[in-house]
């Protein structure tokens, strides 16, 4: 079973306080996105509530204050506005942090500023594990649904797969929400649960030029990539305190934040029209590589991009396109149920196991040196070795890390080596659709164009 637990401090950081001036400077994935003058000019996520189902969220940190709707905790303890291991905290600010101070230009801020969150607490012991991890997050992917989500951050991964999970996940989708996952932070070919499960956009990792986190998990499912390294945070460690992350629970949440930036925008789309914005306006990968493929997806997901007009997509097809995903999970049961859009019936979930998608080190703002406290999941790892006709199948579980209090790191924006954009016509999809990757019905996958001449020296740009 995943789990959310404590560890030692996560790679070597900086020692360099992590102050509130130094967050704003820091954060490289807002300057590559051009996020003041491309991205908040058309749309700040206002009307959009983003639900974080998570470790809670601490609602008074001054980054977060007024963006906290009263939300739950599945153990029934409180109403999700406290986090006593950090995970979600940063996560929330990551989406909708609004900084603070003259301005606003102090601290965190995040994609959305304007979207609301609705923090789903799964409980947890002191020593961060969740204490009933195998239902909780199945019963808040349905309480967000329920309580008005139109987008759901699961930054958590490691064994969700079960039917419980599959049916929460349904039920989503038949109530048109937008699911965002994360990929895993094992750095191998397997994509975790509930990010695999058919109907979820699955996220991986980049850095500030555009490779992917080398510890990001790749495999068909994956969706997407955005930001996940050396990203400044908010903390639960107090008020006003940050630090560093990395992994794709951070990249998850800018996914996050882009679909409510698109649902803000146009809110007459349907949750499937907003993802086949976010796939058809990625930016091409630096490498030149064919998308979609295992690493990235369909390529860097990208604000400016998912908001600009797209009539093709706009008058194509309103289902969710990742439903026509392969479900390798139900194909190696055949007795547990896929996802489908007529899953508004289906019982409350009662079995899935939960963990923290993401590596992350977190600092107190003034620099003060903790023993590091990490969310590792138990994630999939799998080595396949093929030799002529002999195939060797190794399956292990690992954990990953998480938030932490450890020295502050990270550096400003960086331009990025440029390369030009992969051009996706029309709807959903790619010359050749990979494993998993079927044209979801009425859609084709158009042909694809060869890269032209860069229009910047940002990764992040067409």
């Amino acid at each position: 079973m995943a789990v959310l637990a404590t560890g030692a401090l996560l790679w070597g950081l900086s020692a360099a306080p992590a102050s509130a001036d130094n967050v704003r400077d820091g954060q490289w994935a807002l300057k590559n996105y051009g996020a003041d003058t491309r991205v908040w000019p058309v749309s700040q996520g206002e009307g959009v509530t983003v639900a974080v189902v998570d470790s809670g969220v601490l609602a008074d940190h001054q980054d977060l204050t007024g963006q906290i709707i009263p939300g739950t905790d599945i153990a029934g303890q409180g109403d999700g506005r406290t986090d006593p291991v950090g995970h979600g905290t940063q996560m929330a600010g990551i989406i909708a942090g609004h900084g603070h101070g003259d301005g606003n230009a102090s601290g965190v801020m995040g994609l959305a500023p304007k979207a609301k969150i609705l923090p789903v607490r799964i409980s947890t012991s002191p020593e961060g594990k969740p204490l009933d991890g195998s239902e909780e997050v199945p019963k808040g992917i349905r309480y967000a649904v329920d309580h008005g989500a139109r987008v759901i951050n699961v930054s958590i991964g490691g064994g969700i797969s079960g039917p419980q999970a599959r049916e929460a996940i349904s039920y989503a989708v038949s109530k048109d929400v937008v699911i965002v996952a994360s990929t895993g932070n094992d750095g191998v070919p397997l994509v975790e649960f509930p990010a695999a499960i058919p109907g979820v956009v699955a996220v991986g990792a980049i850095d500030k030029t555009g490779a992917v986190w080398d510890k990001s998990n790749r495999g068909p499912e994956t969706t997407v990539v955005a930001p996940g390294v050396d990203v400044y945070v908010a903390t639960a460690k107090s008020t006003s305190s940050y630090g560093t992350a990395q992994g794709t629970s951070a990249s998850t949440a800018y996914v996050s934040a882009i679909a409510a930036l698109v649902r803000s925008k146009y809110p007459n789309l349907s949750a499937g029209q907003v993802i086949n914005r976010i796939t058809t306006s990625a930016v091409a990968p630096p490498d030149k590589s064919v998308v979609p493929n295992d690493k990235y997806g369909f390529g860097i997901a990208s604000p400016e991009k998912a908001l600009q007009a797209n009539p093709a997509v706009d008058n194509g097809p309103k289902e969710n396109p990742l439903l026509s995903r392969v479900d390798r999970k139900a194909s190696e049961n055949p007795a547990t149920p896929a996802p489908s859009k007529s899953g508004a019936g289906a019982p409350p979930s009662q079995a899935a196991s939960g963990g923290a998608g993401d590596g992350s080190s977190a600092a107190d703002e003034g620099g003060s040196k903790g023993s590091g406290m990490l969310i590792a999941v138990g994630g999939g790892v799998v080595g396949l070795v093929v030799v002529v006709l002999v195939v060797v199948f190794l399956v292990r579980r690992s954990k990953r890390g998480g938030d932490g209090d450890g020295p502050g790191g990270g550096a400003g924006g960086a331009p990025g080596y440029g390369y030009a954009p992969q051009a996706q016509p029309g709807g959903y999809g790619a010359p050749q659709p990979p494993q998993g990757f079927p044209p979801a019905p009425g859609q084709q996958y158009p042909p694809q164009q060869p890269p032209g001449a860069p229009g910047s020296n940002n990764p992040y740009q067409r």
